[in-house]
């Protein structure tokens, strides 16, 4: 199996994530293995608008090449 699975997340004020969900699958688990890895993530440096944190909506690539 390889190929991309997309993972859509919001980075939250405080660089936290939630809101994730699988914008693109390859199957053969490759999208919950995704999804996984995602909310094991330390938390992200927020975007910022004038100097001031906000919201933001990610579109995360994952390459497989499974063997």
């Amino acid at each position: 199996i390889q190929g991309m699975v997309v993972v859509g997340f919001i980075v939250e004020k405080d660089g936290s994530i939630t809101n994730a969900s699988i914008v693109k699958d390859i199957g053969g688990g490759c999208g919950t293995e995704a999804m996984r890895v995602v909310k094991m993530m330390p938390k992200w440096e927020p975007a910022k608008q004038n100097n001031q944190p906000v919201r933001s909506k990610v579109n995360l690539p994952v390459k497989f090449r499974l063997e």
